[in-house]
């Protein structure tokens, strides 16, 4: 831990920072979530840190819940995307085959399709549900997850180690959880920071579009399309929710950066 950089340890001290509020949203904030405390866009006082919002909400209180919000549904996804892709990837990679190949073909049809384009069509589509919401971000950002994980396991499969456990008749799902998994850590962590910064950045812009969290439950995204009239009138009230995905977001590549340099494999990985 010696070597950590002080960037690194900016960023860890800021995601834990996010974490934190969003574990203790209900005895940090000064207020409840959806509490109508004063007036519309109050200025910043001391009984209002951050000021109020577009109904007279503490914004403080708001931006606190709402990374309870954002931080669940973008690490739901990013899990359950991890989950998804990684296991295709690696089953695709280890049988190869016409399995390989039509995986990998319905891959390339889904990212050829714009992310943002096809998530809105489905959302509007589909009811309002918070776990519908988890699983289109899942399924969109899994075909990411698995270009990488099926690189990642094509160049592990052909390793000795991996055909030492065929030879002992090792099965598909021994030679995929116990021999390929262990040994493509790294790059699968690195990028699951990532997609995960991504993924806030993603359900942000659902929210500002109005098919992300709904009303009135507060995620930063929606915080910022609510009180986006108040720039007009100089009000500060938007801007502080998009300064907490900003500052996430950087702080979550600076770790991301952090780890890719401290892995050769993943350097090498990067440069070709």
């Amino acid at each position: 831990m010696r070597n950590v950089p002080p960037s690194a340890w900016i960023g860890m001290a800021g995601i834990a920072l996010a974490f934190f509020a969003a574990l203790f949203a209900p005895w940090i904030a000064p207020y409840g979530e959806r509490e109508v405390v004063g007036q519309v866009w109050e200025p910043m006082t001391w009984t209002h840190p951050l000021g109020t919002d577009n109904l007279g909400r503490d914004l403080l209180s708001r931006v606190v819940y709402g990374a309870q919000t954002t931080l669940f549904v973008a690490l739901a996804a990013s899990v359950l995307s991890f989950a998804i892709g990684i296991f295709l990837s690696f089953f695709a990679a280890v049988v190869r085959g016409w399995i390989d190949q039509g995986l990998s073909r319905l891959n390339d049809l889904m990212m050829s399709i714009p992310t943002l384009i096809f998530a809105l069509v489905v959302l509007a589509a589909l009811p309002q549900e918070l776990w519908i919401l988890i699983l289109v971000m899942a399924v969109l950002d899994s075909t990411r997850v698995f270009r990488l994980g099926r690189a990642v396991a094509v160049d592990l499969a052909v390793m000795d180690f991996v055909e030492a456990a065929r030879l002992r008749g090792e099965g598909t799902g021994w030679i995929i959880f116990r021999e390929i998994l262990p040994n493509a850590l790294s790059p699968l962590l690195a990028e699951f920071g990532l997609r995960f910064a991504f993924a806030v950045l993603f359900l942000s812009t659902l929210s500002f579009l109005g098919l992300g969290i709904q009303p009135p439950d507060a995620d930063w995204g929606g915080m910022v399309k609510d009180n986006s009239n108040g720039i007009i009138f100089g009000v500060p009230a938007s801007l502080i929710p998009g300064a907490a995905i900003a500052v996430l977001a950087i702080c979550v590549n600076i770790v991301v950066d952090w780890l890719l340099r401290r892995t050769s494999s993943l350097k090498g990985g990067r440069d070709g």
